[in-house]
């Protein structure tokens, strides 16, 4: 049984469903305390009671109470994120301001509140779950990809400003997940590009990759429970993609 967790303290956000949940699941079966972090109460104590850990009902939208947050974890896993596909002249301005307070304020934030705690116990990991289009763009996405690509750059400072004090941080880039995030997307997507639904994954969102299915959740979760080891250690500032071969195009 692999304990390599065992004794850390571990903080995933958007954690009572997919990559979140799948996230927490794995850091838990290394020995982690996972603190599950969700809007949606009921599935973030459904799923502490299950692993053992505690549950933050928290809206990350509330930016203000962020600010004052002070966090005691060793391992902080920025996950949650929305969509809202439209093209940049339909895109609804506040809607634009939502998402990237949730996907880039938000983590930047929690990353503030956790790094005094890392710093004094000389060991933290820092795990962001970006996106394929953290490197890449697609159309009708504004507001994701812009978030996305500021999620980057905020990892790589962090990754410089955390590694003498034992603090890495990093990326993860998948591309579309078995999730209800992308799910959701379906409709839009058929409707934006005039097709059936039953095409999007064909003709739009897999188009890119080489390997022709969606990326499952507990892939992803395997990589950030490496990410959050102690063999991980010089890894820092980097993007793992994990898209089927789309960004090798």
């Amino acid at each position: 049984m692999d304990n390599s967790l065992n004794g850390r303290k571990a903080l995933v956000t958007g954690g009572a469903s997919g990559i979140g949940a799948a996230c927490a699941r794995a850091l838990a079966a290394r020995g982690a305390k996972v603190a599950v972090a969700d809007v949606d109460a009921s599935g973030a104590a459904a799923l502490a009671d299950e692993l053992g850990g505690t549950a933050w009902t928290v809206d990350l939208l509330d930016v203000d109470a962020l600010a004052a947050l002070s966090l005691d974890c060793d391992i902080l896993v920025n996950n949650a994120g929305i969509q809202k596909v439209a093209p940049i002249e339909e895109f609804d301005p506040s809607e634009f301001r939502r998402i990237l307070a949730l996907m880039l304020e938000a983590p930047f934030l929690l990353i503030r509140a956790a790094l005094p705690h890392m710093y004094a116990n000389g060991f933290g990991r820092i795990i962001n779950v970006s996106s394929v289009h953290g490197i890449r763009a697609s159309a009708y996405k504004s507001a994701y990809v812009s978030a996305k690509h500021g999620l980057e750059g905020l990892s790589k400072v962090t990754a410089l400003e955390g590694g003498e004090h034992g603090v890495t941080s990093n990326c993860i880039n998948p591309g579309y997940v078995r999730t209800p995030l992308v799910e959701k997307q379906i409709a839009d997507q058929a409707r934006l590009h005039g097709i059936p639904e039953a095409e999007v994954l064909a003709k739009v969102m897999l188009t890119e990759s080489a390997v022709k299915r969606l990326v499952e959740p507990s892939e992803v979760a395997s990589l950030a429970a490496w990410l959050a080891s102690d063999e991980a250690g010089m890894v820092t500032g980097a993007s793992y993609t994990m898209d089927g071969g789309w960004s090798a195009r």
